[in-house]
């Protein structure tokens, strides 16, 4: 865990908002205005709502928490260019789900030239779109706020010849995307938190394996370290002891470990906003056997092998390559796979054991936003990118060409990335993934 809990009592630093909302001002210019809604509240049954998680592009503009608010970024406006619609202040409704900034903290706290009770949107905002030519607006993330926008749109077009709404609409996914692919200083640290508690979970759940502790035992191991520092997890927990590893997105977490089980977690923590993502895979004994170990080491040298092809300039998928090569050529001395690296590559006979990517970019969404490819071609990786290096093989019961002495075996070895100017930093590097590191590791036995 970190050892120093005073990180839970600071808030997100306004500072790091408005240099954003700037930098998207400079982006669109002074003749566009941009929209952006929280994504609304979801019922989970009756009057139980999930807990409430701002989309990740408003929280990054914003670091506005509460539904039910709208951001409006239009540079050079003579009232300011930062206006944020949002819940009044409500004693009664305080007393019964919490407090609420209100347009007064809006301003206060939150950085907004101006803020205006949320029920005023529909009345204000023609005024505000009436005097540019370009809106940028989000496309598919808040489709009922969308198409509330379009009507609104619409009525200034209805005022006749004296108004003069925006010419062209212009998603903004695109444009704040790319801004958070490239992390800031202040984001990595917070990344780094993030993984500092994924990693402790990690190693908890590791010493609390053993034959006969079921796969959600280990789960609640996880969340428990998670909320000790003041963080819950990024993305539902997966635990998959045996054949269960073979299920990529499993979640059921019902089983018991056997004896002879390897175990494959992949979690992560969440914290202020950003996700950590790790998996590790381990025996349920504390030993490999060499059974085990002769899979295990073809999915630690292809993630290393993929680390090392993490460095600026390098093509975005240059560690996927990194990883099939070396996962390709371990199929070959298994006898998974027959002929030479260049034809199993070629005609893919490999996603018979690796059916998924390598690599995603991480940030604020576990499978963070930002294009992989531009104008067709693979960009280049720069310093403040992140991403994951997630190789695997996965040999389900019954799978034709494998000896039946490696059915059951499901291995992924998951690290978090920064690319910077000289050697990767794996932020993740807390957890062991050597086995004789690991095996040190589960005879610590919580």
């Amino acid at each position: 865990m970190i050892a120093d809990p005073s990180h839970l009592n600071h808030a997100d630093d306004p500072s790091d908002h408005a240099e954003r909302r700037a930098a998207l001002a400079r982006e669109i210019g002074a003749s566009a205005i941009a929209v952006i809604a929280a994504t609304p509240e979801r019922n989970r049954n009756n009057d139980v709502d999930y807990p409430y998680r701002p989309n990740s592009d408003f929280r990054y503009l914003t670091g506005f928490g509460e539904p039910c608010a709208i951001a409006v970024i239009a540079p050079g406006r003579e009232d300011g260019a930062y206006v944020l619609f949002c819940r009044e202040r409500d004693p009664a409704a305080e007393t019964w789900i919490g407090h609420r900034a209100g347009t007064e903290g809006a301003m206060a706290r939150f950085g907004a030239d101006q803020a205006f009770p949320i029920e005023e949107f529909d009345a204000r905002i023609g005024d505000m779109l009436s005097t540019r030519k370009y809106l940028y607006m989000t496309q598919g993330i808040h489709p009922e706020f969308e198409q509330r926008l379009l009507a609104r749109l619409n009525d200034v077009r209805s005022r006749g010849r004296h108004a003069a709404p925006p010419e062209h609409i212009i998603t903004l996914n695109s444009v704040v995307h790319e801004m958070r692919l490239r992390k800031s200083p202040a984001e990595l640290a917070l990344m780094r938190q993030a993984a500092a508690t994924s990693a402790a979970g990690h190693c908890a759940a590791m010493r609390a394996a053993r034959p006969g502790v079921y796969e959600y035992q280990l789960e609640a191991t996880l969340h428990y370290i998670y909320g000790l520092d003041g963080m819950h997890w990024a993305y539902p927990t997966i635990v998959g002891a045996g054949a269960n590893a073979c299920v990529l997105h499993y979640v059921e977490n019902a089983s018991a470990l056997a004896d002879g089980d390897l175990v494959l977690i992949d979690s992560g923590a969440e914290y202020r906003g950003y996700a950590g993502d790790i998996t590790r895979t381990f025996p349920a004994n504390g030993r490999f056997t060499d059974t085990q170990r002769e899979v295990y080491d073809i999915v630690l040298a292809a993630n290393e092998a993929a680390i090392a092809a993490c460095r600026a300039g390098a093509k975005a998928n240059a560690p996927h390559q990194a990883a099939l090569e070396t996962l390709v050529d371990g199929l070959l001395e298994l006898g998974f796979v027959t002929g030479d690296r260049e034809s199993v590559m070629a005609d893919e006979r490999y996603k018979t054991f690796f059916m998924h990517g390598t690599s995603h970019w991480l940030g604020m969404d576990v499978h963070d936003v930002g294009a992989y490819k531009q104008d067709g071609e693979w960009r280049a990786l720069e310093p403040g990118m992140v991403l994951t290096i997630e190789p695997g093989l996965y040999i389900p019961p019954g799978t034709e060409g494998a000896d039946p002495r490696y059915w059951g075996i499901g291995i992924r070895v998951e690290d978090d990335v920064v690319i910077t100017g000289g050697d990767p930093e794996v932020m993740t590097s807390a957890v062991p993934k050597a086995p004789a590191a690991i095996e040190a590791l589960m005879s610590e036995h919580a």
